[in-house]
């Protein structure tokens, strides 16, 4: 951590709605006019898409396990780094990883690629990042110490099983078997790489769905917000203003002393609530302490 450069991590699994989340942050962002330097957690894997694919066959062949939420998938001491250096000086090396055409395009590459590695821009509020692993922690590696405000997103599994399927049946055309496939092959290392990253995030939002996910490989559609409640976790409950949540966030209540639950709607006006003061005392103590160096 370093009271000179923010750095925020977003940090949830594949399917787990990050990205819905890094909406709402850049809603925060363009309100309170700041200017993040944005990475996202693909451009930290360690190979492209077609080499992924062949190691991927080639170890089904021999049965052993990779995925890409395990560090042999993963650049996670560049990623360390990289938070490192931006906590430090507020620079540091990163690139994009090219999902789709549309993106490639630009850069006169393939889909599945990544770009060079380049500086991020000069001159940026604090570091965003929205990924796999913004807390992983092993061995030597311990990307978690350098981030400033670190959030799950963690919807319960079977939901996130659901949301996975739906995304990767409708969105890339995979068939439900190769999606199950997929699922089985990343659970050792959803266990040892994913699960333990949220007892270390500052705060989490988990999604619970109101509606039968008994048997997720079966569900026609996706459970909505509005059929959903949220819990939000705080690891630190110290400076958070409870009264004045539970008023703002309709029909919300506290389970836990440190642990409120509302409609799944309010996700969106949760996050703008709780973390755009959090934001702004991180902007503020930054720009202090650069000005007094």
């Amino acid at each position: 951590m370093s009271s000179k450069h923010p750095v925020i991590a977003i940090t949830g699994s594949s399917g787990a709605g990050t990205t819905t989340v890094t909406r709402t942050f850049q809603h925060i962002f363009r309100r309170e006019h700041l200017t993040p330097a944005l990475v996202e957690g693909d451009a930290f894997h360690r190979y492209d898409r077609a080499e992924m694919r062949r190691l991927l066959e080639e170890a089904a062949q021999s049965g052993t396990s990779l995925s890409h939420f395990g560090p042999d998938a993963n650049l996670f001491e560049e990623l360390e780094a990289l938070f490192r250096s931006y906590g430090q000086t507020g620079t540091g090396k990163a690139r994009k990883y090219l999902h789709n055409a549309e993106e490639a395009a630009p850069y006169g590459q393939k889909a599945g690629t990544f770009t060079s590695w380049e500086d991020l821009p000069a001159k940026t509020d604090l570091l965003f990042y929205e990924g796999l692993h913004g807390a992983v922690v092993t061995g030597d590696i311990n990307v978690a110490r350098h981030a400033d405000l670190l959030v799950g997103v963690v919807p319960t599994i079977n939901l996130e099983w659901i949301q996975k399927l739906h995304r990767d049946k409708v969105m890339r055309g995979y068939t439900s078997e190769a999606v199950v496939d997929t699922i089985l092959r990343r659970m050792p290392d959803y266990v040892n790489y994913i699960c333990p990253q949220f007892s270390r995030t500052h705060v989490n939002f988990q999604r619970v769905p109101i509606v039968d996910t008994s048997n997720p490989f079966v569900s026609r559609d996706v459970p909505s917000a509005d059929e959903s409640m949220l819990v939000i976790r705080f690891s630190n409950s110290k400076g958070i203003d409870f009264q004045y949540l539970l008023s703002m966030l309709h029909d919300s209540m506290m389970s836990r002393p440190n642990t409120i639950v509302c409609p799944g709607g309010k996700m969106g006006l949760a996050m703008q609530l709780i973390f755009t003061p959090m934001i702004l005392r991180l902007v503020d103590t930054s720009r202090r302490v650069r000005s007094s160096a």
